[in-house]
């Protein structure tokens, strides 16, 4: 029972973290009132972006380096999510355009580069079948000897590798940004009334570029952690699944706090593979079980709108562009 137990939990966290990296990502980003419903396709873009840096390095180079193995699909995924989250601040910080029209389009246009690139990138070097990269999936997959020598404690807390204790630290900082800094007091203020900000002399459309844009670059770490630890360097197209929904379905279950969004996205993990874990389901209960991170998050989104506290609510100008000029 224990060692189900143990495994179940391991399962989840590891379930969870592309889900908190997604979530964190979102929550900056919507702190400045900006709703990003292209989370699912950046995320995407960051772990192609991830294995097309990982494969040129591999292809090019006949003795890998372990730290530049690492470093190079790292920086690749970075720049690849943080261009795609430029583009969504361009579109509706500067052009003011529809966020929500834009998240979506930016979703539909990052999964089809994903998948484009992914069905094409071989090809394009003379090669045939599936990207692998199993040398630098291991690097991303190492986690400390000594985890195995702990038993069930070792297997939950110490057998992931880096990318997954860089989530929770993160998500930690991001706390810590939104609540203790000046920085982040500015930015929940442009968030909540970005005329008022303003006129307070804060510089509204540098806060909103930043938050979206480091906000961005934060889940597609997400992406990066699904390919290159979760499926050890693989990529297959379509393969990443609903997870880029299902992190912005934990910013409302997190009630829009990253420290919050930690163990939210645990849960959440837990609930995505239930389905798999329980034996004799059919197929219609296994649907049902997929809809229970979503049934959750409608719930709690009724019960917080019902209680009304003000610091469960989301940003108050989430969602609506800014115009200056309506000061």
């Amino acid at each position: 029972m224990f060692s189900i137990l143990t495994s179940f939990l391991h399962s989840s966290i590891v379930q969870g973290i592309p889900l908190l990296y997604g979530a964190t990502g979102e929550i900056l980003t919507e702190k400045s009132g900006h709703l990003n419903l292209g989370i699912p396709g950046i995320m995407y873009v960051g772990g192609i972006s991830g294995i097309v840096g990982g494969y040129l390095y591999e292809h090019f180079c006949e003795k890998p380096v372990a730290l530049l193995c690492i470093l190079i699909p790292l920086v690749c995924s970075l720049l690849g999510s943080g261009l795609m989250a430029l583009i969504y601040c361009f579109l509706t910080v500067t052009l003011r355009a529809n966020q929500n029209v834009t998240g979506l389009a930016l979703t539909t246009f990052g999964t089809g580069i994903g998948n484009f690139l992914g069905g094409s990138l071989l090809s394009f070097f003379g090669e045939s079948g599936s990207i692998s990269l199993l040398t630098i999936g291991k690097w991303y997959k190492a986690y400390p000897a000594f985890a195995d020598k702990l038993g069930g404690f070792g297997e939950v807390f110490f057998s992931y590798g880096f990318l997954a204790y860089l989530a929770v630290i993160i998500a930690l900082c991001a706390q810590y940004f939104l609540t203790k800094t000046r920085a982040g007091l500015n930015l929940r203020a442009v968030g909540e009334n970005p005329a008022t900000a303003d006129a307070a002399g804060i510089n509204v459309s540098k806060y909103k570029y930043w938050s979206t844009i480091i906000g961005g670059m934060v889940a597609g770490l997400g992406g990066l952690y699904f390919v290159m630890d979760y499926t050890g360097g693989t990529w297959t197209n379509n393969g990443f699944g609903d997870r880029g929904w299902l992190a912005i379905a934990i910013v409302i279950f997190a009630l829009w706090k990253p420290a919050r969004a930690i163990w939210c996205a645990f849960v959440f993990g837990g609930l995505y593979i239930c389905a798999v874990l329980i034996p004799g389901l059919t197929s219609a209960a296994k649907e049902v079980i997929k809809m229970a991170p979503y049934i959750v998050t409608v719930l709690v989104l009724v019960l917080s709108s019902v209680r009304n506290r003000r610091e469960n609510q989301p940003p108050a100008h989430l969602g609506l562009n800014y115009f200056r000029e309506d000061r």
